[in-house]
C-alpha cells in the first residue's frame, strides 16, 4: 500500500520537476554566457585588443546543432588572435566554454565571431544579444532568457516575454 501510494505521488510530481530542472540549464548557460563576455572583455583591455569570442563549429564532440552563424549551442572559446586571421588556431585559445546539455544558444545577429578591441568594446556592434531556451521546449518555455550586452559592456538578463534584444 504505501509502495503504491509513493508511486501515485511520484508519477504526479515529477511532470512538475521539469520546469525547474529547465530553468537551471538555461540559468547556468547564462552564467556561463556572461562570465565569458565579462573574461574576454578583461583579457582585451589586458592584452591590449586582438581577443575574439568564437563559436565552436557543429563538428565538435557531443554537438547536435544546425551549424547556423547564430547557434553557439556546440560552445564558444575566447582567444587572442596571434596571426591576425580573426579566427581561432591551435594555440590561441585562452578559455573554452561549453553550455550545458538541453539549452540552445542563438545569437540574435548572425556571426560566428566577436572581437573586442583595446578598451574592451564589442567591435562594430550597439548589441549583442543571444537567447537562452530549455530543448525542446524553445523560446516559448518561460525558463527562456535573453542576455543583452551594449557595445560599452553593459549586460543585462532579460526575461522569456523580452526575448530577443532589441535595444
Amino acid at each position: 500500500m504505501t509502495v503504491a501510494i509513493a508511486a501515485i505521488l511520484s508519477a504526479i510530481a515529477v511532470p512538475s520537476f521539469n520546469f525547474i530542472f529547465e530553468r537551471w540549464r538555461v540559468m547556468e548557460a547564462v552564467e556561463i554566457m556572461k562570465s565569458s563576455l565579462m573574461f574576454a572583455r578583461s583579457e582585451a583591455i589586458k592584452r591590449g585588443g586582438n581577443v575574439y569570442l568564437e563559436k565552436l563549429p557543429r563538428t565538435t564532440v557531443g554537438c547536435i546543432t544546425d551549424g547556423t552563424n547564430q547557434d553557439w549551442d556546440c560552445g564558444w572559446v575566447v582567444f587572442v588572435d596571434s596571426n591576425g586571421n580573426r579566427r581561432w588556431n591551435s594555440g590561441e585559445e585562452i578559455q573554452r566554454y561549453e553550455p550545458p546539455t538541453k539549452v540552445t544558444v542563438t545569437r540574435t545577429k548572425s556571426g560566428a565571431t566577436i572581437r573586442v578591441d583595446r578598451w574592451g568594446m564589442m567591435d562594430g556592434a550597439n548589441l549583442i544579444g543571444f537567447t537562452i531556451a530549455p530543448q525542446p521546449a524553445g523560446i516559448a518555455s518561460a525558463a527562456t532568457k535573453g542576455i543583452c550586452m551594449s557595445s560599452g559592456g553593459r549586460i543585462r538578463v532579460i526575461e522569456q516575454k523580452d526575448v530577443p534584444c532589441t535595444n
